[in-house]
């Protein structure tokens, strides 16, 4: 670790190491200077240091050390300048972005650049594998290569960052911008999984900032500021999770809304509000919940007409005809009536949660009656909070139609009509920006489900049985298969009870309460039916009495008085609230004065205390390093005195007034080196000693291991031959239980069939449908990619032939190449036989004239003249050649019979005497040949045996 005596020195050491391209040793010195408790206070060099050192982590992409330099320049710039440490912060997330958007730019493909399931995961095996098999590197491999190592180090700055700033009361501003740009990340770039672990991350922030409350900078949740900057976080949070279609964590973003305005009893402004139930009612309309989708657009409703000042009549018309289609779309039938004490309480548990984030706070006490929010009693607050004065005319002619009305032959032919202009509604609504587009069409499948509902209902208090073809055709929504679905719905919740018999194509409908009670509606009805028409038919003749006159005006103005008081009352309650909140202001801004002044005042006192503190600290501290070097000198000298004394020898004499801690310390280095000697050489000793012992130990336990490794496998192969021997059995005793069972189930495969080919057909037909519907649509993509298809097989075939061209273009270079070369082998071949043929007809000759001089320098030694060669052709006997006397071998064995011993010069001439040539041997295979060294003379002394193993003492050998 280098040390600097001021921290402009580590910055130009720095800038010298990235100047010669030692960025790594640069960024060490940086951050051991970062990290040194010496360099404590502030200074302006600081920021320059630290935008030097983030500027490197970018450069390298070393996240930890950036978030181990900005963690250490927070301790230092806290409580002094925390402006420098937001500087430092949004120049390292700027550089971050600008490295991201730099590589992201320089990659052409970045869809499948970004392909990635999670940017904290490192590379599978099986990716590893890849890239060291293939030998050439495609272009997506390479933009992965180069985007995905800029955007990981992106979210981890984005990590840090928000780490660092988490429990930081003054700098919640960069904290929610931090959280912004995090999410405007993972919304640009489809991040779903960094999404959920952000949301995660913000969330335990906020946890431990309510657990831990003792902390010194902890944010103020109550203050104004903070709360707003977190309810803006959360609400941009719920916007970008429900534009992801991350449907359940947007819900738990609600829950954090609702959870952070309970926790300081504050609700957000009036156009968050608008947004909190937009988001709602798309939550809700994905999770089916009909019901709670309808109460957040009446909610929705009720807000924008009382704060939206600039909301236009054709937009509330919209949103109105919404909240009555909403209403109306929900199920008009209870879930829960039949339902398990478990359930009840699981669904009770369930209501007040969703009645808490919707915004109607209620007891636990009251959903026993489960008459809190309903259908009914929503439809009933429409009515009464006069919504149905804005709808359009065909949304309050569907109510009329589905809630008022008994036809029970007429109702879908009806509603139909009214189904098809309601699907035409809607647009986008320009003073509305919380919800900026609404559909009536998303709601006509659920209105078809409760028209066919509300007929079956009429139905069944008419009709006792029905044929299956009559009420399809009452149906023309669905097949009737669709209508057994909803009816059987309907049954299971007591709604409605009716059976269908296949059998005899009916459908039977019964009862569900008492006879009476069905009769007396009938009859109340039929007689408000028959006034009306006896009116019509019959009017009034006589004049209406002044009284008479007088009542319906008079009603009007009870009416108008009524609605006046209504109104008066409602505006003393508003004035009281708004005065009762502006004394409450006054209060939180006369409280907040008085701790700013307190808070100053201490912050006075606390301030001479520490300067006090600290002036006696530095004195004490002073005293007992002075102390301290004394005490250890005269540690050093003992702790010398003893060792050197322990090994005999004298200690130093040193005057008491010269002795000084460093004259100790190396007196003291001197004698560790020594023992660290003695001790390594001990060490050495050791060591060898232990290897030796450990190679023994492992020579005695190598037959241990064997012995036990023949035993387990003598264990397993007995434990196979078992489990094999169960499974045997157990596969037998299947398959005789499964031929029993199929003897059993032979005997209904015939009805079996039929009801399935009943099935069948009924769903092939609905198949068919389908299909023919999907293929209409289909037709204009597979049309668009027909030609696309074309393109590319041509390209394919075009690059296909041109590889196979040149890989036999290739094949024949390399055929006629090797071919060439088996010629030039055959050839050389050739040759070297004739060479070798040559050389062997030139050893024969060479062999043939060793011989012949051979033969001439023994007739010399023999005294045969030399002008008469002899011929191997003479020494073979002639067919008419006599047969030699016997006495001439023996004479040759007498003349030879010392070989191998010295012959005196007198003796020599006997023997040199001119004898009869011996007959030629044969050679010893019986060709009949000579021998085509020649005849041996019989008086050659120094001539070993031919076939003997003897010394040769021809010239060819002593040539060689």
């Amino acid at each position: 670790m280098a040390t600097f005596a001021k921290p402009e020195n580590a910055l130009k050491r720095a800038e010298e190491l990235i100047n010669v391209g030692q960025k790594q040793d640069a960024l060490q010195a940086l951050h051991d200077l970062i990290t040194s408790k010496r360099y404590r206070a502030w200074q302006k060099t600081h920021e320059k240091i630290m935008f030097k050192y983030i500027e490197l982590c970018v450069d390298m992409r070393r996240g930890r050390f950036a978030k181990d330099g900005l963690i250490q320049y927070r301790i230092i710039c806290q409580q002094v300048n925390v402006n420098s440490l937001e500087e430092v912060i949004k120049h390292f997330m700027d550089l971050s972005t600008k490295k991201a958007e730099l590589a992201r730019s320089q990659a052409q493909a970045l869809e499948e650049a970004l392909d990635v399931d999670d940017l904290e995961a490192d590379k599978r095996p099986e990716d590893l594998m890849l890239s060291y098999v293939s030998g050439e590197k495609g272009k997506d491999r390479s933009d992965r290569e180069l985007v995905t190592p800029w955007f990981k180090f992106l979210w981890e700055t984005y990590r840090t960052v928000l780490e660092i700033l988490r429990n930081n009361s003054k700098l919640m501003a960069l904290y929610a911008d931090t959280a912004h740009r995090a999410f405007q990340f993972c919304k640009q770039y489809k991040r779903t999984t960094e999404f959920r672990r952000l949301c995660e991350i913000i969330r335990n922030h906020l946890a431990n900032l309510n657990k831990y409350r003792d902390q010194r900078d902890r944010p103020d949740l109550t203050a104004p500021e903070s709360l707003h900057f977190y309810l803006d976080t959360r609400f941009e949070q719920l916007k970008v999770a429900t534009e992801l279609e991350l449907w359940q964590e947007a819900f738990r973003s609600v829950e954090d809304i609702y959870g952070l305005t309970s926790m300081v009893k504050k609700m957000p402004k009036s156009s968050l509000m608008a947004v909190y139930y937009a988001k709602l009612t798309e939550i809700f309309w994905i999770s089916s919940s009909h019901l709670y989708h309808a109460y957040a657009w009446f909610k929705l409703f009720q807000l924008q007409k009382s704060f939206n000042k600039n909301l236009n009549q054709k937009d509330l018309q919209l949103i109105a005809s919404s909240v009555l289609l909403a209403a109306l779309s929900a199920p008009p039938y209870d879930h829960l009536k039949n339902a398990s004490h478990l359930e009840l309480e699981h669904e009770k548990e369930r209501n007040l949660r969703m009645y808490n984030l919707i915004g109607f706070n209620i007891d636990a006490k009251h959903l026993e009656t489960r008459e809190v929010l309903s259908r009914s009693s929503l439809l009933a607050d429409l009515v009464s909070k006069g919504v149905m004065t804005y709808v359009t005319q065909e949304v309050k002619d569907l109510y009329y139609l589905l809630e008022n009305e008994f036809l029970p032959l007429d109702l879908t032919s009806k509603v139909q009509p009214l189904l098809t202009k309601i699907s035409k509604l809607g647009g986008k609504l320009v003073s509305a920006s919380s919800v900026p587009e609404v559909q009536l069409s998303n709601y006509i499948p659920a209105l078809e489900k409760v028209a066919t509902l509300r007929l079956l209902q009429q139905v069944s208090q008419v009709y006792q049985t029905m044929k299956v073809e009559t009420l399809t055709k009452m149906v023309p929504f669905f097949d009737f298969s669709v209508v057994e679905r909803i009816s059987v719905e309907a049954v299971k919740h007591n709604f409605i009870a009716m059976k269908i018999d296949h059998m005899k194509g009916a459908v039977i409908f019964g009862d569900l309460g008492f006879e009476s009670d069905i009769l007396q509606d009938h009859l109340s009805a039929l007689a408000i039916n028959l006034n009306k028409s006896r009116s019509m038919i019959y009017p009034s003749q006589t004049k209406a009495s002044k009284l008479s006159a007088m009542l319906p005006s008079l009603g009007e103005i009870v009416d108008k008085e009524h609605k006046k008081l209504l109104a008066r009352k409602s505006i003393i309650e508003k004035r009281k609230e708004d005065q009762e909140r502006h004394l409450l202001e006054m209060e939180r801004e006369e409280e907040t004065k008085r701790l700013k002044l307190q808070k100053k005042t201490e912050e006075a006192e606390q301030k001479r205390l520490a300067s006090e503190f600290e002036e006696r600290k530095h004195q004490r501290i002073l005293r007992e390093i002075e102390e301290r070097e004394q005490e250890e000198a005269q540690a050093l000298l003992n702790d010398v005195g003893k060792r050197i004394k322990k090994k005999g020898k004298k200690p130093p004499i040193m005057e008491g007034e010269k002795v000084t801690k460093r004259t100790l310390m190396e007196l003291a280095m001197q004698e560790q080196v020594r023992e660290r000697q003695e001790m390594e050489k001990k060490m050495q000793k050791l060591i060898k000693t232990m290897d030796h012992f450990e190679r023994a130990k492992r020579e005695e336990a190598a037959p241990l291991i064997e012995a036990a490794f023949q035993n387990r496998l003598a264990e397993e192969k007995l434990l196979h031959e078992r489990e094999q021997q169960q499974e045997v059995e157990q596969s037998r005793k299947g398959h005789d239980g499964d031929v029993k069972e199929k003897y059993r189930l032979a005997r209904v495969l015939e009805h079996k069939m039929e009801f399935q080919e009943r099935v069948v057909t009924r769903r092939q037909a609905e198949y068919n449908r389908l299909r023919a519907e999907r293929e209409e649509r289909l037709s204009q993509v597979l049309k668009a990619r027909k030609e696309e298809r074309e393109i590319k097989r041509k390209m394919l075939y075009f690059l296909r032939t041109e590889e196979e061209r040149l890989t036999r273009l290739r094949e024949e270079e390399e055929a006629r190449k090797r071919q060439e070369a088996e010629r030039r082998k055959k050839e050389e071949a050739e040759r070297r036989a004739k060479l070798d043929e040559i050389a062997e007809r030139q050893r024969k000759r060479e062999q043939e004239l060793e011989e012949r001089e051979r033969l001439r320098k023994e007739a010399i030694l023999r005294g045969t003249p030399v002008d008469t060669p002899v011929k191997p052709s003479s020494d073979l006997p002639g067919p008419g050649s006599a047969t030699p006397a016997p006495a001439a071998p023996a004479a040759a064995a007498a003349a030879t019979g010392g070989a191998g011993k010295y012959v005196p010069k007198f003796r020599r001439g006997a023997a040199a005497e001119p004898a009869a040539p011996p007959p030629a041997q044969s050679d010893r295979w019986g060709s009949g040949k000579p021998d085509d060294r020649g005849a041996a003379p019989p008086g050659d002394k120094f001539r070993p045996s031919s076939f003997g193993g003897g010394r040769s003492w021809s010239s060819s050998k002593f040539s060689r």
